[in-house]
């Protein structure tokens, strides 16, 4: 069942901003969420470059480098609420050592992003890992998307 979904997409100072922005048609954007929700949810996608993707997860992660995607989530119920931020150069090298679209590793990480903002956790244990990851499989499948593992 597809959830309610209010949707701010962000995109911050970018170089190669269209190719982002072409990866990341709204719809599509909106479709990727709702197939993860178990939920009505707001969230925000913001697409970063990396000084601001590293900023962030130093600051809030105390971790001093730019990740693919961080999840910041705020409520679970009775509405997901969340900001989802993905740091474009990453996401784009990643794209390309995985030997898959651009759009195609952005739908991936939205949905994991979405997943982490309705509490699922991959870092707690094996078990919690490959729980999130099936998850995700049967998320991308139901979208036409291969398996990303």
């Amino acid at each position: 069942m597809l959830r309610n979904l209010s949707l701010s997409l962000q995109f911050g100072s970018l170089q190669n901003a269209a190719r982002h922005r072409t990866a990341l048609p709204r719809h599509k954007v909106t479709r990727w969420i709702r197939h993860a929700l178990e939920l009505d949810a707001e969230i925000t996608v913001r697409i970063v470059d990396s000084e601001e993707g590293q900023a962030l997860n130093r600051d809030f992660r105390k971790k001093d480098y730019a990740t693919n995607v961080l999840t910041f989530d705020y409520t679970q119920t009775p509405i997901v609420t969340a900001d989802l931020v993905l740091c474009a150069p990453v996401v784009a090298r990643e794209a390309k050592e995985q030997g898959k679209t651009l759009q195609a590793h952005y739908a991936h990480l939205i949905v994991h992003g979405t997943l982490h903002a309705q509490g699922w956790d991959h870092e707690t244990s094996e078990a919690d890992a490959g729980a999130m990851e099936s998850r995700e499989i049967e998320i991308l499948a139901g979208l036409g998307l291969k398996s990303p593992y």
